[in-house]
């Protein structure tokens, strides 16, 4: 804790002691929708919350036409896509910026939940279906914005990953899928950047609502990460708020006037709700109104060109080149082509998500102007809107689409998905875009070979006609600058070094939550267990449609000389790993490398890779650097549920590096020795076979397996046998062996029909402790 926070929490302790019981309750709640409630007498002021994450909503009414105007930021999963995180950084600074001068204390994000399924409502929003990448981007983002004096609020905590009755839903999933995949963001997250605030999800998680998650909220969040900001609820996520408390929800919101006051004083007036816990949830809150009121700067002025601006340059990092056949892009402006753009979001983009995160742009820009301002003017261009807002299309809309495509030397197809296809709220129904979008990119191949398709979507779709295309641009939602973005990409101002943050199926058949998501009747079983995204993929040896990582180049970049900086190392140590980068083409450009690490024989099953550490890294045209990685004793790790804790299987590991995950052309192997080898307590439940792999239990092993197996007979070895004979026993023989290895040892007693007894098994215990 820093010396700034410590002088907080004395402030803050100070100040709690000094309130009355009712001020104390009425703190715990907010003023209204957006405040919290201020102390006059003890000179506590209230704070301001606004929604985010990639841009301000601070509401002056019901609709987002009543939110003040702010930079509308590429989405989640646009940012996600540029696997920059210093570019991430300063948005999150620029954020808090439009904050300061709108005397915002505190921006409600960013959102890293999983992605589970490709068809999450909120997928948009979200960053990746990988935790390392998104936990790295939220820190970055976390320290950029609090970095100027705002708070974030670290959202939704935990396991919220459909919109499907996500107020009622119970996220249902062991404790080792929980910590290795739901959980790790949210901890990078935390330890690396300390957010003011983590805000709890709607839905239940093993039975238990986050709101009141005494596991998530205390144990996890504060004793585990050492968390030091407050938590609130989601908008309207609080049930039980004596609960709540006792488990270590601080601020519910939006206000509920005395309902949940009321409860708490009487809880506390009758002994269910101590008061020092009550002293101890009022004081994390406290604490950090105190932190963001001396952040408060008066007067404050946000450059909102200069923040339009790095919304261009930051959607130009965002955007993703799927397909170049022929080298069809960049356009070459400086021959006298006629350029045929067709689809309504080249001038009617769609360039952010629906919802809370929702925001009032400062201004909106849109492919088709600004390719004309790149040509010159739009003599050049021609233009066939193909479909509604609905995305649906008509015969006439297809015969000007087709004629407009025809008589160009390049067409341009904007497509993706509508509003009313994916929002907050609801979950996509299916993985494809409206069948105007695919019908007009149909009408158009087939009048025009050089296609180009721009897509605007917030999350994966299918591509049926991936094959008839020559190159496909994946734009995300880019926010108000991302039409420029995208024409300065299409006309080669912009080199695209984008990745993809989220693997692309070929059919939603093939997602791995295909047959169970969403989850219905308020259970959301997480049966796929660790296998989500690219772990998926790799290990159902499924070919995706576009995988996880990939992104090309209007350059080429070659992978060399991976080193390692030990052969072998412990499981408390650290590994270095060095490897060359060299942009080989003609073009300056940034390339995105990936490390990935395997393990060559696990004990339990584990995906056949995951990613541990990225860089994005910018090469002039023959320019090699060095990347270095460090990798820590976790990143070998698995999490035991026996044990409950971090554990690495010794053996050796397979270090792997590239562009993508389906592209790793370096490997090396590195052999992790064990030193913090734990052996779970051997009790009457173990099975037979635990004791054979147990320090302690191993002497006993052949002393219980003979108790069903029997001694071998003192003539057995001059029994005489057929070659048939012999192997039909060595056959039934192992089948025994299997039948006693599987058995809870506590069987044993009544298989050998009380000759080995009870006292047996117990004196065998007491000796294995």
């Amino acid at each position: 804790m820093s010396e700034q926070s410590k002088d907080h929490n004395a402030r803050a302790r100070e100040l709690v002691s000094q309130m009355t019981l009712e001020e104390k309750a009425l703190l715990l709640s907010g003023n209204g929708a957006w405040r919290t409630h201020a102390i006059e007498r003890l000179g506590l002021p209230s704070i301001f919350m606004a929604d985010g994450p990639h841009g301000l909503r601070k509401s002056l009414g019901a609709s987002v036409a009543e939110s003040v105007p702010a930079t509308c930021f590429p989405t989640g999963s646009a940012l996600a896509s540029s696997w920059d995180t210093e570019l991430v950084r300063q948005v999150g600074a620029a954020l808090a910026k439009e904050c300061q001068a709108n005397d915002v204390q505190l921006v409600l994000g960013p959102g890293i939940n999983m992605k589970r399924s490709p068809l999450g409502g909120r997928n948009f929003e979200y960053f990746s279906e990988d935790p390392v990448l998104t936990g790295h981007l939220a820190a970055a983002y976390i320290q950029g914005v609090q970095g100027e004096g705002v708070g974030t609020s670290l959202k939704h905590f935990a396991v919220n990953n459909q919109e499907f009755e996500r107020m009622m839903s119970d996220s249902i999933l062991d404790e080792r899928t929980l910590r290795e995949i739901y959980l790790p963001a949210f901890e990078i997250a935390v330890t690396q950047a300390q957010p003011w605030s983590v805000m709890c999800s709607y839905n239940k998680v093993n039975g238990v609502y986050a709101s009141e998650n005494p596991f998530l909220l205390e144990d996890i969040l504060r004793k585990e990460w050492g968390f030091e900001g407050f938590v609130v609820s989601d908008w309207g996520a609080v049930h039980d708020r004596v609960k709540g408390v006792l488990s270590g929800l601080n601020l519910e919101m939006p206000g509920s006037g005395d309902v949940n006051r009321k409860k708490i004083i009487e809880a506390a007036q009758a002994g269910q709700l101590p008061i020092s816990r009550l002293d101890e949830v009022v004081t994390s809150l406290v604490a950090v109104v105190l932190k963001a009121s001396e952040h408060r700067r008066s007067g404050a002025r946000a450059d909102l060109n200069q923040h339009h601006a790095l919304a261009r340059r930051v959607a130009g990092e965002s955007v993703i080149l799927l397909k170049n056949e022929d080298h069809l892009l960049p356009l070459n402006v400086s021959a006298k082509k006629k350029i045929a753009v067709i689809g309504a979001f080249a001038k009617e983009p769609r360039y952010q998500g629906a919802g809370s995160s929702q925001v009032n742009p400062t201004r909106i820009s849109n492919a088709y102007d600004e390719l004309a301002a790149i040509l010159g003017g739009s003599e050049r261009l021609s233009y066939a809107s193909g479909y509604d807002v609905e995305g649906e299309t008509t015969a006439q809309l297809l015969d000007e689409a087709r004629q407009q495509a025809r008589d160009a030397d390049v067409a341009i197809v904007f497509a993706g998905l509508p509003d009313s296809h994916e929002s907050e709220g609801f979950d996509r129904s299916s993985l494809e875009m409206p069948e105007g979008h695919n019908r007009l990119i149909d009408v158009v191949t087939q009048a025009q070979p050089n296609t180009v398709v721009v897509l605007m979507n917030g999350s994966a779709v299918t591509l049926p006609w991936v094959n008839r295309v020559k190159a496909i641009l994946e734009s995300y939602l880019t926010g108000q600058a991302g039409g420029g973005a995208i024409a300065d990409i299409l006309t080669g101002r912009i080199n695209p070094s984008a990745k993809l943050a989220e693997t692309f199926p070929q059919r939603l058949q093939d997602t791995p939550t295909a047959t169970e998501f969403p989850g219905l009747n308020q259970k959301a079983h997480y049966g796929e267990g660790v296998f989500i995204g690219y772990r998926y993929y790799d290990k159902k040896d499924l070919e995706p449609l576009f995988p996880f990582g990939f992104g090309l180049s209007y350059t080429t970049f070659a992978y060399s000389d991976l080193t390692l900086g030990a052969a072998s190392i412990k499981d408390t140590g650290s590994l270095t790993v060095q490897l060359k980068v060299k942009n080989t083409g003609k073009l300056a450009g940034k390339e995105v490398v990936q490390l990935y690490v395997r393990e060559e024989k696990p004990a339990v099953s584990r995906p056949e890779k995951e990613l541990k550490a990225f860089a994005k890294v910018s090469l002039e045209p023959g320019e090699e650097k060095t990347v270095s990685f460090t990798l820590k004793p976790r990143d070998f790790a698995s999490f035991d549920a026996a044990l409950r804790r971090w554990s690495v299987n010794p053996g050796r590991f397979e270090i792997l590096a590239g562009s993508s995950s389906r592209d790793l052309p370096l490997r090396k192997q590195v052999q992790v020795e064990a030193t913090q080898v734990t052996f779970p307590k051997l009790t009457r439940e173990s099975m037979v076979k635990e004791f054979k792999n147990h320090p302690k239990g191993e002497a006993f092993y052949s002393r219980l397996a003979k108790v069903i197996m029997g001694e071998p007979s003192p003539d057995a070895g001059q029994v005489k046998r057929t070659p048939q004979e012999e192997r039909a026993r060595k056959k039934a023989d192992l089948s025994t062996l299997v039948f006693v290895n599987d058995m809870p040892v506590y069987k044993l007693v009544n298989f050998s029909e009380g000759k080995f007894t009870e006292q047996m098994l117990n004196d065998i215990l007491a000796q294995v402790q």
